[in-house]
């Protein structure tokens, strides 16, 4: 599997990258898809993004939700309104003031946010595994330093006891 070292002309050249980002996020895209198949009935790739902020953020407004999602919050609304339907989300009004409404996961949207993002991880765990350990730590390095020019956090270990919302977009401020 080991593929020679790239030409020292390639190297720099932000073309052969950006089409080489742009196959792998074909991938990742394809196995996003994939982790969605058994959910694709109640949820559209957009409203898990939804469930993966609320997750993250815990109860949040819905002008702040739109914010992060980078939608209108009439467009925010909607999509809430159909992760209530679904018993996904819920909404109630703030206790710290009555104007406001704050929407939060249910117990089944929390779930539905685990199972997805665990089906991520397993998929993309068995690309890696089909890697040579230098082209795993290349990977590594590489991708590291791409998620910190595009401002991402890392996603944490499955046993780190975190929200696994890396994993499908959190609060970057890329989102959106």
């Amino acid at each position: 599997m080991a593929r020679k070292a790239a030409p020292v002309e390639r190297m720099d050249d932000v073309d052969a990258v950006t089409r080489a980002v742009l196959t792998a996020s074909r991938v990742l895209v394809a196995v996003s898809a994939r982790s969605l198949a058994e959910v694709e009935d109640r949820v559209t790739l957009p409203q898990f993004r939804m469930l993966v902020v609320l997750s993250s953020r815990g109860e949040t407004k819905l002008v702040a939700l739109a914010e992060l999602l980078g939608v209108a919050p009439s467009t925010a609304m909607r999509m809430v309104d159909r992760l209530i339907a679904a018993g996904l989300a819920a909404r109630q009004t703030n206790p710290d003031n009555r104007r406001e409404t704050l929407l939060r996961l249910t117990d089944e949207g929390r779930r539905t946010v685990e199972d997805v993002t665990a089906r991520r991880r397993q998929e993309i765990a068995s690309i890696v595994e089909r890697l040579a350990p230098q082209q795993r730590t290349a990977l590594i390095d590489a991708l590291t330093d791409f998620n910190q020019a595009g401002g991402e956090p890392l996603a944490p270990s499955p046993d780190a006891g975190t929200d696994l919302y890396p994993l499908g977009w959190g609060e970057s401020p890329t989102a959106g």
